[in-house]
């Protein structure tokens, strides 16, 4: 069955066996991290649509999220070895992460503004996706402070934020679609928008 009624009353188990309140930091991480890959689940739809080459690397993003929720939901404070063990989070994924950053950024004309979500489909999503990152970092913080998560997952989650930015405006660069650009209200009242072509 899918359902087991356990949690009926508001709390939850951990990897570890603990039970802990559906509101704990650690839930609320993990809800995060579970929203941020379903939002890289939509950005591949549409990534693999446009075949862009970024739909591989986003799978692989989404099966190291799993396993930052795995790191997550074993307190390294109050774990078996054998279970910390099995859950730890290697560093060397973020080092990947940089590698592919600099890969797209040098394919790409400098920043030189505020870029606003847009860019066609794939990059929207993309951007969308990034914000949730955002999210899905801040609720990490407050775990990995309390030594209930390894530092690298905090560290993954920051470096992935730059590459799902970097991957957006590689995206609306091999549509071949503008991008907004923030422009500073004149008047106070109307804000304006410009578009640049990648």
């Amino acid at each position: 069955m899918l359902y087991t009624r356990t949690g009926d009353k508001g709390s939850s188990s951990l990897y570890n066996g603990e039970r802990r309140a559906k509101t704990d930091r650690i839930f609320d991480a993990l809800g995060s991290v579970d929203e941020l890959s379903s939002s890289i689940g939509i950005a591949h739809y549409y990534c693999k649509k446009a075949a862009n080459g970024l739909e591989d690397r986003l799978i692989e993003i989404q099966c190291n999220l799993q396993d930052i929720g795995s790191n997550i939901a074993t307190p390294r404070s109050d774990s078996s070895e054998s279970k910390l063990q099995k859950t730890v989070f290697d560093v060397g994924h973020v080092d990947t992460l940089e590698e592919w950053i600099d890969h797209l950024d040098s394919q790409l004309p400098p920043l030189r503004n505020f870029i606003l979500p847009s860019g066609g489909e794939a990059s929207i999503f993309l951007h969308q996706a990034r914000s949730v990152c955002r999210r899905a970092e801040r609720t990490t913080i407050p775990v990995v402070e309390a030594n209930d998560a390894d530092e690298s997952v905090l560290k993954y989650l920051n470096r992935l934020s730059d590459f799902l930015f970097a991957a957006a405006r590689f995206a609306a660069k091999h549509d071949g679609i503008e991008e907004n650009v923030y422009k500073r209200a004149k008047s106070g009242r109307e804000a304006t928008v410009e578009t640049r072509a990648l």
